[in-house]
């Protein structure tokens, strides 16, 4: 069953942004969750423990 939610503009903006050519938001999303799920955080450029 497929799920529909809803953003603001202002998310898909952001998520845009952030997609490579040719990739759609919902990929990015996937692949957001999937590092979450494998890492347990989001990783962010330039920042180290």
């Amino acid at each position: 069953m497929t799920q529909t939610l809803e953003i603001s503009d202002d998310l898909k903006e952001r998520l845009d942004n952030h997609c490579e050519d040719g990739q759609s938001n919902e990929e990015l999303i996937e692949e957001l969750v999937s590092m979450y799920e494998t890492e347990g955080t989001f990783l962010q450029e330039g920042y180290s423990e």
